[in-house]
């Protein structure tokens, strides 16, 4: 699916030395204003959609854009199926203001 929608693999997402990551598959289609965020799970373990939304809440604060102008398809592969989540923006914007808050206080706590 990450190629027939021209998604680019394997980015790093950076926000601080103290949160960021690096996704399987991701693509933003600025006409469309659509962000897609893909992830292969191989283990048996059950997947959680958790993860990609903190890609999607540092891709947003990386590249300056808010959540609510676009939006954004999360899916995760595993065991042959697929699970598909279109967040909430609000629901993106609570992750990066942790992501902010919790980053700014390493910082500091580190002075």
């Amino acid at each position: 699916d990450a190629i027939g929608f021209h998604m680019a693999s394997e980015v790093v997402l950076f926000y601080s030395k103290f949160c960021f990551g690096t996704t399987d598959a991701i693509g933003f289609d600025e006409r469309k204003k659509e962000l897609r965020i893909h992830d292969l799970k191989t283990g048996e373990t059950p997947a959680h959609i958790d993860q990609l939304m903190i890609y999607a809440a540092l891709f947003y604060l990386e590249y300056n854009i808010k959540p609510k102008d676009c939006t954004t398809i999360l899916r995760i592969y595993q065991n042959f199926e697929a699970q598909e989540l279109i967040p909430n923006p609000e629901d993106i914007e609570k992750i990066i203001d942790q992501i902010i808050d919790r980053s700014n206080y390493l910082y500091t706590s580190m002075k």
